[in-house]
């Protein structure tokens, strides 16, 4: 029997500390919490085949969507569709924290990553492999 993730998300989110860590993995849908410091950025990217949720809750930031700047902060929400290069950075004096879902998942399930420079080092590596969390 399947459990699935079941969590208080805000909590989760606010709680984190690493750039990105991935809670859950599903065969069409991923959960992942992110926290970026102040200045920092997750890099502009394209994901062709997969749409993008974010859910911002706490802090300030900006979230590009090809070529567009679109202000973000606490409780606001923003979907970038397959195909559309996108960026989001913190702009604020405090970290920004947020979830993201991927359908289908992006990640290799339960991935960690404390800081973008790890991140950016596992890049070829960290990709979904098909496996899930359950």
């Amino acid at each position: 029997m399947k459990q699935g993730y079941v969590d208080d998300i805000q909590r989760a989110t606010l709680d984190n500390e690493t750039f990105r860590t991935v809670l859950y993995t599903g065969e069409h849908l991923q959960l992942v919490v992110m926290t970026l410091k102040p200045g920092e950025e997750i890099g502009e990217e394209v994901h062709e085949d997969r749409d993008q949720f974010f859910r911002f809750e706490q802090g300030s930031g900006e979230v590009l969507i090809d070529g567009k700047a679109n202000p973000v902060e606490d409780d606001f929400g923003v979907i970038v569709p397959a195909g559309a290069r996108h960026n989001v950075r913190n702009t604020g004096a405090a970290p920004l924290r947020f979830y993201t879902l991927y359908g289908p998942p992006e990640h290799k399930d339960k991935v960690v990553h404390r800081t973008k420079a790890q991140a950016e080092a596992d890049h070829d590596n960290d990709h979904w492999d098909g496996r899930t969390t359950e």
